[in-house]
């Protein structure tokens, strides 16, 4: 099979042969039977993965396994167009318009007359513009929580709720308040657990600790979802060490032994525990 060939048929540009390609794939007649079968339900979650998978190869600095990664979450963005395309309700050119029309109102400072070119008058300018267009679209006053999506990563979509309250003034003078908190709210799981509370009021306990520690970390300037993707991380490589310098499985050894490996973990090079 000569690729090369068969992707230069499909179009003059790139973009053009993307979107051939995407509909060869879902023709009914001809196409691949899996493609054809999947609807935006079944896309969503590859999409979400692959922006995740996007972000990892960020996180590693491999641009060769981010030029591909990027190239699979394109994939996603045609697929959900070509699927709309069918339905005749927008399609991957009207996607391309309006994002480059929306960009074009948001950026005053690059295309229109406004001068403010610092970050924070930007990004206040940016959020109100988005307030202003979620009106529209709603036809009525909408909250400043507003279009913070409720599919986000719980830890992610906390940090972005306490910063749109802190927009309004709703928020903790001085991180030194939040740790406060922080022992006040592990006070109470402790608390309700002595008083024998049930199940659903230990979650929400839970809950209201993590979104504490949450806000002390943007009051800190940390991304809690990056410090807690690289906890994990150090934890896995840790655990793995431990697991390495037994002759026996961890399983089978008393809690002061796992304590001691732990120890050794933590001290070994920097270079393979992460």
């Amino acid at each position: 099979m000569n690729v090369e060939k068969i992707a230069a048929s499909l179009g003059d540009t790139p973009s053009q042969r993307l979107i051939t390609m995407m509909a060869r794939l879902r023709d009914p007649k001809t196409g691949c039977p899996w493609d054809i079968e999947q609807s935006f339900k079944t896309i969503a979650p590859y999409t979400i993965e692959e922006a995740y998978e996007v972000n990892d190869a960020i996180e590693r600095g491999d641009m060769l396994d981010l030029k591909e990664e990027l190239g699979d979450l394109l994939l996603q963005v045609v697929f959900h167009a070509r699927m709309a395309e069918e339905q005749d309700i927008f399609d991957f050119g009207t996607i391309s318009d309006a994002l480059v029309n929306k960009m074009i109102t948001r950026h005053p400072h690059v295309f229109g007359n406004a001068n403010e070119r610092d970050s924070e008058t930007q990004t206040r300018a940016w959020e109100a513009m988005k307030a202003v267009e979620r009106a529209k679209k709603s036809g009525m006053i909408t909250s400043t929580l507003d279009g913070v999506a409720n599919a986000l990563p719980a830890l992610m979509r906390a940090e972005k709720l306490q910063k749109r309250a802190a927009r309004v003034g709703f928020d903790w003078a001085e991180p030194a308040q939040v740790l406060e908190k922080i022992v006040e709210e592990a006070g109470e799981i402790a608390q309700a657990k002595a008083d024998g509370e049930p199940q659903h009021r230990i979650h929400e306990e839970v809950g209201d600790l993590i979104f504490a520690v949450t806000n002390l970390a943007r009051k800190l300037g940390v991304d809690p979802e990056h410090a807690l993707r690289d906890t994990n991380k150090k934890f896995t490589t840790r655990f793995q060490h431990m697991e390495q310098n037994t002759d026996t499985g961890l399983e089978t050894l008393s809690l002061d032994m796992l304590e001691k490996l732990w120890e050794s973990a933590k001290k070994a090079p920097k270079k393979t525990v992460g």
